[in-house]
């Protein structure tokens, strides 16, 4: 008898990986639906409705929607029967976990996608994930440094904690059109003129170390006058800070893009990549490392999330220290003029994330928990 697995999603519009393991659980021998938690439609949503998924949308826009998403959440549960339910991102969690508990659902599970930002950000809030922790009776870490987190700082029992890193279609990154770039080109008005091109897919708050990036570019320009920065992903709380860097830059130096659907495409405008959170635990997981090396752009990092794991100075990518706009400068000289580093750093990046982040593998590892 087919089992009856719910999923409850909070503040998503599109992402891949939520419609990658979607359609896998769709296939399996699983009753599926998907709740979400979002203030109107999404591209996520119409993306589940499409492939024929159940999917309900609870409005929710923060803690005056609380009280009636529980109620709401509730009753979708006992209306789908749900035997096993999985949260993810926090008010997914709080209220699903809560409205699971409440009418006695015994597989309770939730991923944990931050790492120690209320520990450091929003301290009070350590204390829901705690109670968060304590509802549910499995855990999955994206990282080994999520579970340490969990273990060490939350004091969370490890028996409950499953260490399984996220997966991917890692060829959606390495297989791009041609066309698929050059409408990307022509569309952000980056032009042959425009080189090299650094990339960053980041959101702009204080933890991604973009105040870092800025000025190792502004340095790079004095080198390379036509060189460009392209900031994706450029919302954020740290984005006033961010414009006045950007204002040291000519204008024509630098693109600014809120988002971008064709994200595999929009690694390939890249010459060199770089992401350079500020410390080794403030990335819970950081998928852009992956991307980057699937895609084969030479990247500068810094060792946070699941880098601590995998990356490997000189071997897959260049590391350098945490706050270090003098060393991301540094490094970004030999990726332009090293054409035999750049090579390898390609081959071996690509090779290690295709061995380590296998979609198939994540997401067997991942239903295993709900028979």
């Amino acid at each position: 008898m087919k089992k009856n697995i719910t999923y409850i999603i909070s503040d998503i519009d599109k992402a891949l990986a939520f419609e990658w393991i979607s359609e896998a659980i769709q296939k399996e021998h699983f009753n599926f639906n998907v709740i979400l938690l979002n203030p109107g439609d999404s591209t996520l949503e119409r993306f589940l409705k499409d492939k024929g998924i159940a999917v309900d949308r609870v409005k929710y826009s923060g803690k005056k929607h609380l009280l009636s998403a529980f109620w709401k959440v509730r009753r979708l549960f006992k209306k789908y029967k749900s035997e096993v339910i999985h949260c993810h991102l926090f008010d997914a969690c709080v209220v699903g976990l809560l409205a699971a508990k409440s009418i006695g659902i015994k597989k309770r599970i939730f991923t944990r996608h931050h790492a120690d930002y209320h520990h450091v950000y929003f301290p009070r809030a350590v204390y829901y994930d705690k109670i968060i922790s304590y509802l549910a009776t499995d855990i999955i870490a994206i990282s080994e440094n999520v579970r340490e987190i969990l273990i060490e700082k939350e004091n969370v029992n490890p028996s409950k904690i499953h260490l399984i890193h996220h997966g991917f279609h890692l060829d959606l990154f390495s297989d791009v059109s041609t066309d698929r770039v050059d409408n990307l080109k022509e569309k952000y008005h980056i032009s042959q003129n425009n080189s090299p091109v650094i990339g960053v897919i980041a959101r702009q708050t204080h933890w991604k170390g973009i105040q870092y990036i800025v000025p190792a570019f502004q340095k790079l320009l004095k080198k390379y006058p036509q060189a460009h920065l392209i900031l994706a992903n450029a919302t954020g709380d740290y984005k006033k800070e961010i414009n006045l860097l950007l204002q040291e830059l000519p204008k024509s130096a630098y693109t600014e893009i809120s988002f971008e659907h064709d994200l595999p495409a929009l690694y390939q405008l890249f010459d060199i990549y770089v992401h350079t959170p500020v410390d080794e635990c403030c990335e819970a997981f950081g998928q852009t490392y992956v991307e980057a090396l699937a895609a084969k752009i030479p990247s500068i990092f810094t060792l946070s999330g699941v880098a601590r794991e995998f990356i490997r100075h000189e071997k897959n990518a260049l590391v350098v220290p945490f706050q270090d706009s003098d060393s991301i400068y540094q490094s970004m000289v030999p990726l332009l003029e090293n054409e035999q580093l750049c090579s390898m750093l390609k081959e071996n990046g690509k090779e290690d994330v295709f061995k380590l982040f296998d979609f198939d593998k994540f997401a067997n590892e991942t239903m295993k928990h709900y028979v």
